[in-house]
């Protein structure tokens, strides 16, 4: 890089490394998540053993970002837990928005960023009132599988410089 750089070269750089911290299984449709210690990741599939495996499409697996949660339950003024906010996936340590458009390796697997993952009107029940809107721009990201494989709390999570 010569001079200032570009937005490209912002985007492209993301030296930190996320730490899976959590997986969460949902087994059925307002059924209790599962929380477990490792789990596989499919491709065309997602998520082995919860609800939305083998659902085509871009929301195969939902990702929050673990330092997001004491925000919402600050935003809330009382406790929220992973089990509250239905995220498959919570890392720390890197930004999830900053995978935008990007492919990212976790455990054995790579994923790639298909999206935002809003938060949907059951918030307000989970949470109580005003839970929609203290998870408004901090519900995280969904990603579909590329590579499957074993994925356990702990492993890392790390930007790949391919792009789609």
């Amino acid at each position: 890089m010569n001079g200032a750089p570009t937005l490209q070269d912002l985007f492209d750089t993301l030296p930190q490394r996320g730490t899976l911290r959590w997986i969460g299984l949902r087994p059925g449709r307002r059924e209790p998540m599962s929380a477990v210690d490792e789990a596989v990741l499919a491709t065309d599939v997602g998520l082995v053993g919860d609800r939305y495996a083998g659902s085509s499409g871009t929301r195969q697996v939902t990702l929050l970002q673990y330092e997001h949660v004491d925000t919402i339950a600050s935003l809330l003024g009382g406790p929220v837990t992973a089990f509250d906010l239905r995220r498959n996936l919570l890392v720390s340590g890197i930004n999830l928005l900053a995978l935008k458009n990007r492919r990212f390796s976790l455990g054995e697997a790579v994923l790639e960023h298909t999206g935002a993952c809003h938060p949907c009107s059951r918030m307000e029940k989970t949470l109580g009132a005003g839970g929609y809107n203290a998870v408004r721009g901090h519900g995280g990201i969904t990603a579909r599988v590329l590579r499957g494989g074993r994925i356990a709390t702990g492993d890392a999570l790390a930007m790949l410089l391919e792009q789609r």
